[in-house]
């Protein structure tokens, strides 16, 4: 992953007290957009290729066929309503 460093500096302005300087810090670092860059990229995940595709569906049609089957045997068990909270 290539990785830009952005450097987000704060000086201390006259008798400014630690805690104040932090959170100028903390408002720079939110305006210069690398915390959400960073947190955008954490959890992206790669694209399916075309052949995990084909046979995701593939198992998936094959399982509602049985499932069709199994239905029209009287074999499936009877379907539990879904509650809502």
């Amino acid at each position: 992953m290539g990785a830009t460093s952005i450097n987000v500096e704060v000086q201390r302005v006259g008798s400014e007290s630690s805690l104040s300087m932090l959170r100028r810090f903390s408002k720079r670092v939110q305006g210069s957009g690398v915390l959400s860059k960073v947190r955008s990229v954490r959890y992206k995940t790669r694209v399916q290729s075309v052949l995990k595709r084909k046979l995701s569906t593939l198992k998936l049609l094959k399982k509602q066929a049985k499932r069709l089957y199994l239905a029209k045997l009287g074999k499936l068990p009877p379907e539990e309503k879904k509650r809502r909270r």
